[in-house]
């Protein structure tokens, strides 16, 4: 009811006259907003932390990373996953390049909560890693990610982090201009990749009215690679199966074998296609704002084939032993439509300055084909919502409180719906309070959160009660340093999908095997954390640490059904522990130009109990850049080593070791200030084979080879 009273009152009040200078509008100077670029984008977003902007930092219990303006735009990748993996922290799935997911400190899938707006994408992306994220890259204005235990207030499924990423379709501000446009274009030489999106913002009249209009294409072929497709131990395999087929005489099969082990170039059936539309109407007053959008994504992407996934089906009308269709190319069409209502009231000086109200409903749908034949498919209905309190700093204290709402509706239909229909619904009730004493910070937060997950089908009702609690504190050591620390209880309740898969899975080429018993995940967490700004350097590092009780994972049990192997979930104490840093150094200048160097390194160890090293961790990386920066241009030069990962679960294999050397070029024909940016760069320019250890399909699907990217963004 207070929901519905807050989103009545927001929508009565924003219809009050706006003053001329009560609307929303950045600064004109963009060294005002502590931003680089002034484009419009910087004008609605700011250089806060959106996602959390109720309190003054919220940086004793996240670490944040923010990706936007022109690093944005040269990092663009087809899927979020790979647009983020250069921060500090973040490795991705990489399962194709039409599926990619963010990887944050070693936790993926349903540890990992990817959100737009502040809501969640209301697809099916965390049911397995071949399902692609509906958010396009190029549609993001800014990308926010959020590590640690106050990204729970928006889920126990962000156990591991959340990617928050922010686009403009309902508008924050009012443009200066009678029509503000945006347009960015790129190609890539790796897959031949063709993209563009572009974006209309329009006030209508002079009460507060904003329009936004937005579209996107992106087409890219089979993606070509710096060596062999298969790993070196699949190529080996291949290799013993082409002399067992020459010693049987089957000359065919053995040609056959040799082909898929020589296969260099490019990896088949990983070319993608993906358009994007969506509308936004937002009226912006003194008294708050109230919007709505629509927004339609569809995406058409091929999945990569692992050597030997032919299976048997069981349909009605075939033998058991009947072949299927296995060994057919497999690729994904998906689609989703998404409505989303965004309002904020200001309430005045009382115990709260401002309510917000975030509603969001998706209508998702993707079909898996085995060449021409319909296989499974999926169907998903979602709704969220959240309302939040922000309430008036009394001298050192803030905060904000709120409640959520998610529910979703699953269902797979076909030969291969590993998962039966279910529904899941969640509650939940969060707070976060600040205390700020001058040199030294204090926060506090926490959550509790009730859910039920249903199947008919599977004749399994569960409900869930998780509760999570975090406090952190920080204390000035010196002019801009800060040391803090923090610790968290966190709970987190099992999915659907670990709960119920029971079949095969023909895009993942796994029979997925799920546990209907599986308790709730518990964990105690902690961290210690300096920061630092001083002069001409910035610095920041951390190291944490998690204990899990009945901590939930899948891995591979080296057994077959339907000639697919099994990934089944499991579950059982667990030890996580890691460091990240990131560091900037402004060394000197020079006929105007600025020579910066900047570095990441990051590193996750994590065990299970009776079992050993946890499946798919990331491992050590570290990342150099040198750039100089001038008025018109910019030129960076970095290298990324990533070490070889032998510490592994068991059935895995290693991943060697690689290094990445990057080179780019920034061109603003408008100067530093001009949202207007030319990047060519050139990526993996040596070419070499490189392999995300995160990677279900890492030993058959490399990342890109030598990739020459030219990307353009105009704003006007």
């Amino acid at each position: 009811m207070r929901l519905l009273t807050a989103f009545l009152a927001t929508t009565a009040l924003a219809a009050a006259p706006a003053s001329a200078q009560g609307q929303q509008q950045a600064p004109a100077d963009p060294a005002e907003r502590g931003e680089v670029q002034g484009d419009h984008l910087h004008d609605q977003f700011g250089s806060d932390i959106i996602v959390t902007a109720p309190l003054r930092d919220l940086d004793l219990l996240a670490g944040t990373a923010v990706l936007t303006g022109d690093q944005l735009v040269r990092d663009l990748r087809p899927q979020l996953g790979d647009t983020l993996a250069r921060l500090p922290g973040v490795s991705a799935t990489s399962f194709s390049p039409g599926a990619s997911r963010p990887v944050l400190r070693g936790f993926q899938g349903e540890r990992v909560r990817v959100l737009t707006d502040g809501l969640g994408s209301l697809d099916v992306s965390n049911t397995s890693a071949d399902h692609a994220v509906t958010i396009d890259p190029i549609t993001a204005a800014r990308i926010e990610v959020l590590k640690g235990p106050a990204v729970l207030l928006f889920g126990s499924q962000a156990i591991g982090g959340a990617v928050n990423v922010l686009d403009r379709r309902i508008p924050r501000a009012v443009p200066d201009e009678a029509l503000h446009i945006d347009v960015l274009g790129a190609y890539g030489s790796a897959a031949d990749e063709r993209s563009i999106a572009a974006g209309v913002d329009a006030p209508l009249g002079k009460g507060g009215l904003v329009l936004h209009l937005d579209g996107s294409f992106r087409k890219t072929d089979d993606l070509r690679v710096g060596g062999f497709v298969l790993s070196k131990e699949l190529r080996a395999e291949q290799l013993e199966i082409a002399e067992e087929e020459i010693a049987e005489g089957h000359a065919e099969e053995a040609a056959e074998a040799l082909e898929l082990a020589n296969l260099k170039g490019r990896i088949p059936n990983t070319a993608t296609e993906q358009k994007t539309l969506g509308a936004g109407l937002a009226l912006i007053r003194d008294a708050g704002s109230i919007g709505v959008s629509v927004g339609w994504f569809d995406s058409r992407y091929g999945i990569p084939t692992r050597p030997g996934a032919g299976h048997h089906h069981h349909d009605d009308g075939e033998d058991e032993g009947e072949e299927g269709h296995g060994e057919e190319e497999v690729t994904i069409g998906l689609e989703q439509i998404r409505f989303d209502l965004r309002g904020q009231l200001n309430l005045g000086g009382g115990m709260f300055k401002e309510a917000r109200v975030r509603l969001g409903y998706a209508d998702y749908e993707h079909t898996e084909f085995e060449g021409a034949e319909v296989g499974t498919v999926f169907s998903n209905q979602g709704v969220e919502g959240r309302f939040e309190l922000i309430q008036n700093e009394r001298g050192s204290w803030s905060g904000a409180s709120g409640v959520q709402y998610f529910h979703r509706d699953f269902s797979a239909v076909g030969a291969e719906a590993f998962l039966p229909p279910n529904k899941t619904s969640q509650y939940g009730v969060f707070t976060l309070q600040e205390w700020d004493f001058g040199p030294v910070n204090v926060e506090a937060a926490a959550r509790y959160e009730h859910g039920r997950i249903s199947s008919d089908a599977a004749d399994v009702r569960r409900t869930f009660n998780a509760f999570s609690a975090a406090l952190g504190g920080s204390v000035a050591v010196g002019p801009g340093v800060k040391l803090g620390a923090n610790i968290s209880r966190a709970e987190r309740a099992p999915s659907a999908e670990e709960l119920l898969s029971n079949g095969p899975h023909v895009a993942s080429q796994a029979f997925e095997i799920g546990d209907a018993t599986l308790r709730k995940e518990r964990s105690w967490g902690g961290e210690i954390f300096v920061r630092a700004e001083t002069g001409p350097f910035d610095f920041s590092a951390s190291v944490y640490a998690n204990r899990f009780d009945d901590y939930i994972y899948q891995a591979f049990t080296g057994e077959e059904e339907d000639d697919l192997p099994i990934l089944q979930y499991f579950q059982d104490d667990a030890r996580y522990w890691g460091f990240e840093a990131s560091a900037s150094a402004r060394l000197f200048k020079a006929r105007g130009v600025q020579f910066v160097a900047d570095a990441v390194v990051d590193y996750v160890r994590a065990t299970v109990d009776n079992s050993g090293p946890a499946p798919r961790i990331p491992p050590f990386r570290f990342l150099g850049g040198l750039e100089a920066q001038s008025a018109g241009v910019d030129a960076r030069v970095e290298a990324e080593f990533v070490a070889e990962q032998d510490r592994v679960a068991p059935l895995e294999n290693p991943t060697d070791g690689f290094t990445l050397v990057n080179a780019s070029l920034t061109w603003r024909p408008a100067g530093r200030n001009s949202g207007t940016a030319v990047i060519l760069s050139a990526n993996n320019i040596f070419d070499v084979d490189a392999r995300r250890h995160a990677s279900l399909t890492r030993e058959f699907a490399p990342l890109a080879g030598r990739d020459i990217r030219l990307s353009a963004r105009f704003s006007f």
